[in-house]
C-alpha cells in the first residue's frame, strides 16, 4: 500500500539511488598502506593503456599476500556494489536477458522471492540465503552492524588497521612506497609507450616482495592478532559479494523457477489436467504430488487446525461432542455396548444376530484381544466399552493428524 503523505513531492524527483554510503564507509578504512593500496587499484582499474591480459596478470603479481592487499578488496567490494546500482551485475544475454537489468527490476525480483520462498518452501527466504541482505546486503550496510554482540566487520577492520599503522613499522613504510612507485609507473605509461613490461613486472615484484616483508613482521603478537583480524573481515567481505553475486546474477532463472512450480502445483485442483501431469512429469516427486493429491486434499478438514500440540487434545473433544461421541458411557447397559459392538469397524459382526447380547459381547472382546477366561460380563462389558471408545478418539486422532500432514510443506 502506497503512503499518500508526501507522494506528490516525489513525482517530479528520481530516488537517484547509489551506492554512496557503502564508499563514505570504506574511505575510513583508507589509512596507512590500504589507503596508498586504494589508489594503486584505482589507478589499475582506470587505465586505458594497459590491456585486460597485462591488469590481471598485475594484480595477480601484487595479490600475493591477500589479506593485505586490502586496497584490492575494497575496490572490489565498492565497484561490486556499483554493479549492483547500475544494472550490470546481471549479463546481458541475446537470449535470456537482451536489454540492461536496472535497479528497480532487481529490487522487484528481491521482493518476489521474499513471498515465493515461503508460499513454496515453507520458511523464511532467509533461511535459504535467499533473504534482502543476502542480495543487496554490501548496499545495507550489513558490515557496518551486526545482529549479536560481536563487533561488525568495518568496526573490526578499522580498529586492526588503525593499530597497525599506528605501529610505525618500517616495512609498512616500505609497502607504501612500493605502491606509489607502481602507481605512478603505471599513471607515466602512455599510448606510443614500447617495452615497458618489463619494468612493470619489476614494479610489480617490488609490490609482492614489500607484501611478504610487512607479512612477516606481523607475525607476533601484538600484532598478530590484528593480522588475523584482517583475514577473517576480509573473508567475511568476500563471501558476502560471492553471495550477492550468485544470487543476483541468476535471479530472473530462480524466480521464473519458483513461480513455474507454483503454477504447475496449482493445476493440482483439476481433475483432468492432474491426471495428465501425473503421467507426464518425469520427476518422482512430482509424480507423487499429483498421484496422491486427492486423497490429501480430503484429509484437509478447518477443524482440525490446531496451534500447538496443546490444543490437540480440546479439538479432538470437540469433534467427538459433534459426532454425538461418546454414545455409550454406561457399562452396565449391555444392550448398548453390543449395539455399540457392531458398529465398531475393527469387529467381524457377521451372524451376531443369532447371538445372544452376552454372547455378542463375549465375541467382541474375543477379536479385540480383551481376555475372557475368570471374568465377569460387567467388567469385559466396561473394558469393551473403554477400548471402543479410546478407538473413536484415536480415529478422530489420526484424521487430525492426517490434516496436519496435508498442511505441512515437505
Amino acid at each position: 500500500m502506497t503512503i499518500n503523505k508526501g507522494l506528490l513531492s516525489l513525482v517530479d524527483n528520481t530516488p537517484n539511488f547509489s551506492n554512496q554510503a557503502l564508499e563514505n564507509a570504506v574511505d575510513t578504512l583508507k589509512l596507512g598502506w590500504v589507503l596508498k593500496g586504494s589508489q594503486l587499484d584505482s589507478v589499475i582499474a582506470s587505465n586505458t593503456v594497459l590491456t585486460t591480459s597485462q591488469k590481471n596478470d598485475l594484480k595477480n603479481t601484487i595479490n600475493n599476500v591477500t589479506h593485505l592487499n586490502l586496497g584490492r578488496t575494497l575496490g572490489d567490494l565498492v565497484r561490486h556494489s556499483a554493479s549492483i546500482i547500475d544494472g550490470t551485475i546481471i549479463p546481458l544475454d541475446d537470449v535470456g536477458n537482451p536489454h540492461a537489468t536496472t535497479f528497480l527490476e532487481i529490487l522487484q525480483q528481491v521482493q518476489t522471492v521474499q513471498g515465493l520462498i515461503p508460499e513454496l518452501l515453507g520458511v523464511p527466504a532467509s533461511d535459504k540465503a535467499r533473504g534482502v541482505n543476502d542480495h543487496l546486503g554490501t548496499l545495507n550496510n550489513i558490515f557496518g552492524t551486526t545482529e549479536d554482540s560481536t563487533e561488525p566487520v568495518f568496526t573490526t577492520l578499522l580498529e586492526s588497521i588503525s593499530f597497525i599503522v599506528t605501529s610505525d613499522l618500517a616495512t609498512e613504510t616500505a609497502l607504501e612506497t612500493a605502491y606509489d612507485n607502481l602507481k605512478n609507473f603505471i599513471n607515466s605509461v602512455v599510448a606510443d609507450s614500447t617495452d615497458f613490461q618489463e619494468t612493470l613486472d619489476n614494479f610489480a615484484t617490488a609490490v609482492a616482495t614489500a607484501h611478504t616483508n610487512f607479512n612477516n613482521a606481523l607475525a607476533a603478537e601484538p600484532l598478530l592478532t590484528h593480522k588475523n583480524n584482517l583475514i577473517a573481515q576480509r573473508e567475511k567481505i568476500n563471501v558476502q559479494v560471492a553471495l550477492e553475486n550468485s544470487n543476483l546474477v541468476g535471479i530472473e532463472t530462480y524466480v521464473e523457477t519458483l513461480s513455474n512450480n507454483i503454477s504447475f502445483a496449482s493445476m493440482g485442483e483439476d481433475t483432468e489436467l492432474r491426471g495428465l501431469l501425473s503421467k507426464v512429469a518425469q520427476n518422482k516427486n512430482w509424480q507423487t504430488y499429483f498421484e496422491n493429491y486427492e486423497n490429501e486434499r480430503d484429509n484437509l478438514n478447518p477443524i482440525y487446525n490446531i496451534e500447538s500440540d496443546s490444543a490437540k487434545s480440546a479439538v479432538i473433544d470437540q469433534v467427538l461432542a459433534s459426532r454425538g461421541l461418546p454414545d455409550v458411557t454406561d457399562a452396565t447397559d449391555l444392550e448398548a455396548v453390543a449395539a455399540k459392538a457392531q458398529r465398531d469397524t475393527r469387529i467381524d459382526t457377521a451372524n451376531y444376530d443369532k447371538f445372544t447380547v452376552e454372547q455378542q459381547i463375549i465375541k467382541s472382546c474375543e477379536q479385540l484381544g480383551i481376555t475372557t477366561a475368570n471374568r465377569f460380563l460387567t467388567a469385559l462389558s466396561g473394558t469393551l466399552l473403554r477400548n471402543m471408545n479410546k478407538h473413536d478418539r484415536d480415529q478422530i486422532a489420526a484424521q487430525l493428524d492426517s490434516n496436519e500432514s496435508a498442511e505441512t510443506l515437505t
